[in-house]
């Protein structure tokens, strides 16, 4: 990638942040949503006018429109640690758990690092810590775009990556990127990892894999796309020094597995106690899961709101499933990942429901798909406002607490 490229994708990342945060200061000032948003079943107790009251890390006035719903834990064990008598306990047979033991440790860890500078700027606490957060998103998306640019630059050339990394930006829950959650950081690490594993950089990509491990759960699927980069990379190698050098590094691979056992061993128990007990999730309980879509789509059929929140998600899980299979062939490693980035949330229960089209964002063959399709000028520019349209919808509702996934 030369400078110019650089420079431009830099460019674009700025004006999207400035634009996308702007945005979502400057909507309060004109009109605010008829509440409680009653998309899904429980949101109306929660959307109401004073539903926020008592939650110090949602209330914080600067950049406030940043904060919301999962923001409030990843601020919460940055500021105070994982057992912050602010944040409520779920009862388990288990035992007592605070909720935010269902959130992964990195991306609180970096920001209890990056705050300090703002705390010496004389901001309080959990400003300090919302500055922050929304700095490492925004830097992680940043990392995520040249990554992803550079996974397709062979194939869409430079336009066509530019493209590629525009959709991401757009996409109507690419807000996310841009608030206290951890989906920027993590299409940083993980599409990172991808890029440099289809580069034969496996330390550094597997690095980047079990960090990703520490940020969210599905980052430990990266071995597998790892794996079969390694493979393709030891078939391909002639030379006997150059397989060496690869056979040198294949225990390597395993560190995403290895990051993923430790936290286990640390927080494995509180975890789960959680996302049974409080979140209704369970790993690949396809029962509960149907149980919950017949529940969301025959509420779907007396409901406008919660019928738009499901069609999305379908629509965006379409979309992926259909990237998937047209990427196979020319992007294995990314086809495995992004099935296995879509299967693990979408079997796992009640979240499958709500949060599909925020998970959705780190399927990379989606990206790959629309950068493809992006080359017909038609599809170009019906696509981007689309897209656009429901972005600011989606940002808006968010900035009010509003459900959006």
């Amino acid at each position: 990638m030369n400078r110019r490229t650089l420079r431009t994708i830099v460019l674009i990342w700025l004006v999207w942040s400035i634009v996308l945060i702007g945005y979502m200061q400057i909507v309060q000032m004109r009109y605010e949503p008829d509440r409680p948003d009653t998309s899904l079943q429980w949101t109306g107790d929660w959307t109401n006018r004073n539903s926020q009251r008592g939650k110090d890390y949602l209330l914080e006035p600067f950049l406030n429109t940043q904060v919301s719903w999962d923001s409030e834990y990843y601020l919460s064990v940055a500021t105070v640690g994982y057992d912050d008598p602010e944040i409520a306990l779920v009862e388990t047979p288990h035992g007592d758990y605070s909720t935010s033991y269902a959130f992964f440790p990195l991306y609180p860890i970096l920001i209890k690092a990056v705050r300090l500078p703002f705390a010496l700027l004389g901001m309080t606490p959990i400003a300090a810590s919302v500055a922050a957060g929304v700095l490492i998103s925004l830097l992680g998306t940043l990392a995520g775009m040249i990554a992803l640019y550079d996974i397709v630059r062979e194939e869409l050339g430079e336009q066509g990556g530019l493209r590629t990394i525009f959709y991401l930006l757009i996409f109507p829950t690419s807000m996310f990127f841009a608030v206290v959650y951890t989906e920027g950081l993590f299409i940083g690490l993980a599409f990172g990892s991808l890029a440099l594993m289809r580069r034969k950089q496996f330390v550094l990509a597997a690095v980047l894999a079990a960090l990703a491990t520490w940020t969210r759960s599905i980052g430990a699927v990266l071995v597998l796309p790892m794996l079969i980069a390694w493979v393709l990379a030891y078939r391909q190698t002639a030379e006997s020094l150059d397989k060496r050098k690869l056979l040198f590094q294949l225990p390597v691979l395993a560190l995403p597995v290895i990051a993923y056992g430790l936290w286990r061993l640390v927080y494995g128990v509180q975890f789960d106690a959680v996302e049974e007990f409080w979140f209704g999730n369970r790993l690949l309980d396809i029962p509960l899961t149907l149980q919950f879509w017949g529940g969301i789509l025959e509420r779907a059929q007396t409901n406008e709101q919660t019928l738009v929140v499901v069609a999305l998600q379908i629509v965006a899980t379409f979309l992926c499933l259909v990237s998937i299979v047209v990427c196979l062939r020319r992007y294995p490693e990314l086809a495995v990942f992004g099935f296995l980035a879509l299967l693990v949330p979408f079997t796992a229960g009640g979240t499958s429901t709500q949060s599909t089209l925020r998970y959705v964002l780190v399927v990379p063959t989606l990206w790959v798909m629309l950068g493809r399709w992006g080359r017909s000028t038609s599809f170009d520019r019906g696509w981007t406002v689309a897209s656009v349209l429901l972005l600011a919808m989606q940002a808006y509702l968010f900035s009010y607490d509003m459900w959006v996934a």
